[in-house]
């Protein structure tokens, strides 16, 4: 909103410093700020009001070192990354964006779901909480939802390879210059690979002519398995005191440059990228969720005051699931979010081996102590605090090999 306002006060009266508005660094660096400093600030409020509404953790008995002593601890801590992300997008980013209005609708999408699955284990006692179907549901509606923006809304284009005009050479005064040509596709990113553009499009090509209209049939189920894979992956990575949000932040923001590489002429043509118009505003939203995960750090590391609940860590993987899609970098996930996949496979590794075993030998055995692999190391007597560290370590390594990929191929 105050993106609009400074943008009508630069039109029509001139102002001064009103233009610094229009420049997306700016304002990515002003909502970074507000984010730090509302999660900071007012979460100490939220954190007290979950305490006194007695929404605290009931923790099962696992048999881990210092597990009792986190039992009464609030939880539903992801609001306070909820309202520290939106408040600072709803004032300094353009609203009118396919791109920021997807996110907006993704963080209270995944929100409310969480929030649902939080009241049912602390309000209802149920430690199951939300059944696992209808959060299932939630995630393949929001699935359906951006993979039908992305693949039909006219404002979600890139920009083809015939229209890479030379923005960084010099042209002759009788030289024409190509108009830039913008077109829907499904192209995405291979990573390390040259010449690296992919289009889903083209696993129907035995169709015949005409294929290319069937994309969606590829590329919708595609964005539902990758929000349902990632939320459920930052959902298991959750476990132990800053575990989540911290790794996250580091994904989160590794996303952020290649949002903005990505949404800019000039970097999109030096670093032979695809061009994707109107995807640098993510920028800004992202700024904001960065801030809001570091903010909320401040109270879930170690002990932790608060934790962030389904509320969070679901709203958190499906943030860094539609950023991946939308910037073209889904298939990037695996390596930029290697974390959440080591979490996720430990789990489906863990059930898979031991019902095998329990079938052939008449007992189950277990590949580690316990899963999510987190556990397993608290198992071995690490403390949670060198566990986190040592994950936010490859976390930091893995988003570094990712941003190479920009021009390691």
């Amino acid at each position: 909103m105050l993106y609009y306002l400074f943008e009508y006060l630069n039109k029509t009266m001139d102002i001064p410093g009103t233009g610094v508005f229009q420049y997306i660094t700016f304002r990515s660096a002003l909502a970074f700020i507000l984010s730090l400093l509302l999660s900071t600030i007012y979460g100490k409020r939220v954190i007290g009001f979950l305490r006194k509404q007695q929404i605290g953790e009931s923790v099962r008995e696992l048999g881990l070192e210092g597990q009792k002593e986190k039992a009464g601890t609030p939880t539903m801590g992801g609001l306070i990354i909820i309202f520290a992300t939106l408040i600072p997008v709803f004032l300094l980013a353009k609203l009118h964006n396919i791109y920021i209005i997807l996110l907006i609708v993704t963080t209270l999408w995944m929100g409310i779901i969480g929030f649902i699955d939080d009241y049912i284990k602390i309000f209802k006692k149920d430690k199951e909480g939300l059944k696992g179907i209808f959060k299932v549901f939630g995630q393949v509606g929001l699935g359906l939802i951006v993979g039908s923006v992305l693949y039909f809304n006219p404002d979600v284009t890139i920009r083809t390879e015939t229209a890479k005009s030379n923005v960084l050479q010099e042209v002759s005064v009788n030289e024409i210059k190509p108009a830039p040509v913008y077109e829907k596709s499904t192209a995405t990113t291979i990573p390390f690979v040259k010449n690296n553009e992919f289009d889903y499009a083209e696993a129907l090509s035995w169709m015949g002519d005409g294929y290319e209209k069937w994309a969606w049939l590829i590329f919708i189920p595609m964005v539902i398995f990758i929000i349902t894979a990632v939320s459920n992956g930052a959902n298991l990575t959750d476990g132990i005191d800053g575990l989540a949000a911290g790794t996250s932040a580091v994904s989160v923001l590794a996303l952020g440059i290649f949002t903005f590489v990505s949404g800019n002429i000039i970097f999109s043509n030096y670093l032979n990228i695809m061009y994707i118009p109107y995807s640098g505003e993510m920028t800004v939203f992202i700024s904001a969720f960065v801030g809001a995960l570091i903010g909320f750090l401040w109270y879930n590391s170690y002990p932790a005051s608060v934790f962030m609940g389904d509320t969070g860590s679901l709203t958190i993987g499906g943030v860094i699931a539609v950023l991946a899609i939308a910037v073209r970098k889904e298939l990037l996930i695996p390596l930029l979010c290697g974390i959440f996949l080591a979490e996720n496979f430990s789990v489906v590794l863990q059930v898979a081996y031991f019902k095998y075993t329990k079938k052939r030998f008449g007992a189950g055995r277990r590949i580690f102590l316990m899963a999510p692999l987190h556990h397993h190391y608290q198992k071995k007597g690490y403390h949670e605090s060198k566990i986190v560290t040592r994950f936010w370590i490859v976390a930091i390594l893995l988003a570094i090999v990712s941003i190479v990929t920009l021009k390691l191929r």
